[in-house]
């Protein structure tokens, strides 16, 4: 969510945090800001909107000084504003935060009682007030910061500047992820590795509770009891043409175009080429002796742990559970034994996922995760982290991501098969066959690039849309939904194809367009069935099938969008394209923020 930087350097800081910031745009935000501290002097600017708002703020009000913190604001407490932006300041102390501090309202009736003036509507004001009453009480930078830390409860990653002090920034994480880069002779913090891969590519990750004294000289990195504690220090490869668009118009664009490259990468881990087994990272984990399989998620991985269900119970023969984290975690279910937890999280510091793997420690049998970034907190604090290797992802509305977790979680269901016995030689090698085939038939699906821009076209005149499907297409209907409304605005829903006549046909009208998605598979005469029902009152019906099944459905359709034929277990994979493009055009024929949606945070690290 919230994105911060730091940096003790060599150089002007401004620039370099501006700069900095614009690699953390992916995460969502509606204002920003920097403060430096120049000659003893602590400084700062702010501006509303994009950051280009900041940038020519400071143009006209520019500021000096090679120490700083910046940071890009997305609204919890208090509405967008200068006033409400990041850093926040009270006298000589200047603070950005990623987080929620839970005691916040505690916290400020003490400081009122103490006389000090609040002029925010922010959480986070109460963490740079209670720090400058430390300060005036005569405690060091150092000492008010870690006293202040002692008093917060909630979510946070925090970063200190002082008024008189060019060469220290106090920093610390609760719940939100935050990193410290080494240079030569300088030293940088961020939200993450991204913001920091132009400076350095030596990163030392932030752990629970970790408080960090850095100086250009270093860091000395405390636990929250105070005691010193060494972090391993990392070299990270993330080459700026990843975080770049390429060419393309919008990094959702291209991080769809990906696909056939970045699943490709998986297929290669997961299905080595010499053999027809699905060969996992470690020590791997054998399924043969677990009874119940509990996946948890949220937004789209949740569906592709939906989709992961089908699977896991149709070819492993293994019972699921697949919870929303956010619920599963107050539910507090009972956890059998032989039981496996798994979670999916692109970022790896979902915070409602993050907080349902806490519960299930100890609980669980083994607790699995499946990951983008491989130093997060989900994958460091699983028994096993399974990357997906779909490389950073910087569009808000996760695409080359989702693929990427199907196709891990597919090869992790042909595992559990095999290993449970429901899975011959033969059929898991006419599997990893198919596999492996995906890359080419992803790159056909992207030919059909055109006429889904001219079917989104049609659909962005529309203020409702629904999605369809059956089985596996299910999921697929619930995900094709989440991306058109989450980038374009226009509400639609999904449901499973056969509960159309249990409330949702009641919306069928000339204007509804509907979109169905049906490849030719074991449940596509009950798919056509339920589409003709659309088609008998006025529905515009929108069928993304493949050749067969449009031949099969007639001329009657509103569009038709072609997709190859693939064995059915992969027809999650594939369809994916398809409603990723027609939310993606129709986003572009509306003009919304196709990368920073409304609202929409890239990473949710609050509850």
């Amino acid at each position: 969510m919230c994105g911060i930087v730091g940096v003790l350097g060599n150089h002007e800081a401004a620039p370099i945090l501006v700069e900095a910031l614009k690699r953390l745009e992916y995460r969502g935000y509606d204002s920003a800001g920097i403060a430096t501290v120049n000659k003893g002097e602590l400084r700062r600017r702010r501006a509303v909107g994009k950051l280009v708002n900041l940038s020519d703020l400071l143009v006209h009000e520019p500021l000096a000084g090679k120490s700083g913190i910046g940071h890009t604001r997305w609204a919890t407490h208090g509405a967008p504003s200068v006033s409400n932006a990041h850093p926040h300041r009270a006298g000589a102390v200047a603070v950005v935060h990623n987080g929620i501090i839970e005691n916040y309202k505690e916290l400020r009736a003490e400081l009122l009682d103490c006389g000090l003036e609040f002029r925010t509507e922010t959480d986070t004001e109460t963490v740079a007030l209670m720090t400058e009453r430390y300060l005036q009480e005569g405690l060091s930078p150092v000492e008010a910061a870690f006293k202040t830390l002692d008093q917060l409860e909630g979510a946070f990653a925090l970063a200190f500047l002082f008024d008189g002090q060019e060469d220290l920034i106090v920093a610390a994480r609760k719940g939100s992820p935050l990193a410290i880069g080494h240079g030569d002779g300088e030293m940088f913090v961020g939200s993450d590795a991204i913001a920091l891969a132009p400076l350095t590519d030596r990163i030392t990750y932030l752990e629970e509770g970790d408080r960090a004294v850095v100086t250009r000289q270093g860091a000395e990195i405390r636990s929250s009891a105070g005691a010193l504690v060494n972090r391993e220090t990392k070299t990270i490869q993330i080459d700026a043409t990843q975080v770049d668009k390429g060419g393309h118009k919008h990094f959702m664009a291209k991080e769809i175009a990906e696909q056939p490259h970045v699943i490709a990468e998986a297929i290669r881990h997961y299905l080595p080429v010499e053999e027809d087994a699905v060969r996992l990272p470690g020590e791997g984990v054998d399924f043969s002796g677990i009874e119940r399989l509990t996946m948890v998620a949220c937004g789209t991985a949740y569906y592709a742990c939906v989709t992961a269900k089908y699977w896991f119970e149709q070819i492993a023969r293994l019972p699921v559970e697949v919870d929303i984290a956010s619920e599963f975690r107050y539910r507090e279910p009972p956890i059998p034994g032989n039981t496996l937890a798994l979670f999916v999280s692109q970022s790896g510091e979902t915070a409602d996922t993050l907080a349902a793997l806490r519960y299930c420690h100890e609980k669980a049998d083994k607790i699995l995760s499946v990951v983008n970034v491989s130093e997060s907190s989900i994958a460091r604090e699983s028994d096993l982290a399974l990357p997906i290797f779909a490389g950073p992802e910087i569009g808000v509305a996760s695409t080359k991501a989702f693929t990427c977790q199907l196709t891990v979680l597919l090869a992790l269901a042909l595992k559990a098969a095999c290993d449970r016995g429901h899975l011959s030689p033969d059929e898991m090698a006419e599997y990893a066959t198919a596999i492996r085939g995906l890359p080419n038939v992803l790159s056909s699906a992207l030919e059909q690039n055109e006429p889904i821009r001219q079917a989104a076209q049609k659909v962005s005149e529309a203020r409702d849309v629904l999605f369809l499907g059956r089985g596996l297409m299910f999921p697929l209907a619930l995900e094709g939904a989440l991306k058109l409304k989450e980038i374009s605005y226009i509400h639609a829903e999904a449901y499973a194809s056969g509960e159309l006549k249990h409330g949702p046909i009641a919306l069928i009208d000339k204007h509804m367009p509907v979109v169905v998605m049906s490849p030719r598979d074991s449940l596509f005469d009950k798919s056509v069935s339920n589409m003709q029902e659309v088609l008998a009152r006025k529905g515009k019906v929108l069928m993304i099938s493949d050749q067969d099944g449009i031949d099969e459905a007639g001329d009657d359709v509103w569009c038709a969008i072609r997709m190859p034929r693939v064995k059915e277990a992969l027809t999650p994979i594939l369809y994916a394209i398809p409603a990723q493009l027609l939310a993606y055009h129709t986003a572009v024929a509306k003009g919304t923020d196709v990368d920073q949606p409304r609202n929409l945070a890239k990473s949710v690290t609050v509850e």
